[in-house]
């Protein structure tokens, strides 16, 4: 069977689309005869970043990931992430001469700007000399790749993904709350612009599954809304089955694995026209993108379910695998990093970047 390996920051008891896209890919990889086996921040000893104390970050040494990664003997190695572990395993990988993949996942350069005053064209650099070795980054829409080539990344090419149909799908059920309901699923952080849908003012309720950082914050400012905290599995899928439309008012996010469960339940989607939305829904009749997202909010209300869950299901997760099997495993020879460019470190390299597009 083959092995691939992937080195991820993001790690339960996270609840994300990074941990969620990884867990469920592996299972559909398996059935495709498939290893795919994770080195998380589960192996070594963590700390909370300090503006997000429920994500926390590995502190992993060079010694234990060589470790890991012998002890593994993997086919393929993966970076899913651009953290300590994701470091560590490419500077494994480049001192030997091994080729691995990488994934874009996260804008982290909008994310860390929304919470410092570091500038983005700082970050940009830094993921473009990240991810510059691998064999391939895989991000998860076009209008993603194209962006990541304008800025100077190379070899892109996409990796979708999927929804587990037999999960989340259509079912009466009753929130006991007055209709029309409108959901938003997902981490509640700065950049994932809730405020933006919370303030809007829309006939029957506002429901938000999830939590994070500016959960008690928006509470106190939209009593209103009914705040359920998060939920997983099948109590998941219930509450997506029983809202009416969902709203996705992220500007930031890549893909949005939450609108596939969204359209696979029934649920019609309201959005602003960026990234992530567009890319998944694009031209489809199943929601409506508008940069006014209470008129989308409210024409959403008129589109069929069976729309979106037709569309839906033309998504799976085997078909997601498939296309992470193959990226991963296209292995092509490589020479080792020369032992100046080993001693370069990752913000020398963003000092000295020539290439550097805003």
């Amino acid at each position: 069977m083959t092995h691939i390996l992937v080195a991820t920051d993001a790690w339960h008891p996270q609840v994300n689309g990074v941990v969620r896209t990884l867990t469920t890919m592996a299972r559909a990889a398996k059935s495709l005869g498939v290893e795919v086996t994770f080195l998380t921040p589960d192996s070594f000893r963590t700390f909370a970043m300090p503006s997000y104390r429920d994500l926390r970050l590995a502190l992993p040494s060079p010694a234990k990931i060589t470790k890991l990664i012998e002890a593994a003997k993997p086919d393929s190695i993966h970076l899913a992430t651009e953290g300590p572990i994701g470091l560590l395993v490419r500077r494994y990988c480049r001192r030997r001469g091994l080729p691995f993949t990488t994934s874009f996942h996260t804008r982290f350069p909008e994310y860390v700007s929304a919470r410092s005053p570091i500038p983005e064209g700082w970050v940009w650099r830094m993921l473009r000399w990240f991810h510059k070795p691998g064999q391939a980054v895989m991000a998860a829409t076009p209008a993603l790749a194209a962006e990541l080539r304008q800025r100077g990344f190379r070899n892109v090419v996409l990796w979708s993904r999927g929804v587990d149909t037999t999960l989340f799908h259509p079912r009466d059920v009753d929130l006991c709350l007055p209709q029309p309901v409108y959901l938003s699923v997902g981490r509640i952080a700065v950049e994932k612009n809730l405020e933006a849908f919370l303030a809007l003012d829309l006939p029957g309720t506002k429901v938000v599954v999830g939590d994070g950082p500016a959960r008690a914050a928006l509470e106190r400012k939209f009593p209103e809304a009914v705040f359920l905290g998060a939920r997983h599995g099948e109590e998941l899928a219930e509450i997506y089955a029983a809202a009416d439309v969902f709203v996705f008012p992220s500007r930031t996010d890549t893909f949005g694995l939450v609108l596939l469960e969204a359209l696979a339940s029934g649920l019609p989607v309201a959005a602003f026209p960026v990234t992530g939305p567009r890319d998944v829904i694009g031209a489809a009749p199943v929601g409506v993108l508008d940069d006014d997202l209470q008129h989308a909010c409210m024409e959403a209300l008129s589109i069929p379910r069976q729309a979106c869950v037709d569309f839906a299901a033309l998504h799976t997760w085997q078909a997601s695998a498939r296309v992470f099997i193959d990226r991963a495993t296209n292995n092509r020879p490589v020479d080792p990093e020369s032992e100046h460019e080993r001693e370069v470190t990752a913000m020398n390299f963003i000092a000295e970047d020539p290439h550097f597009i805003a």
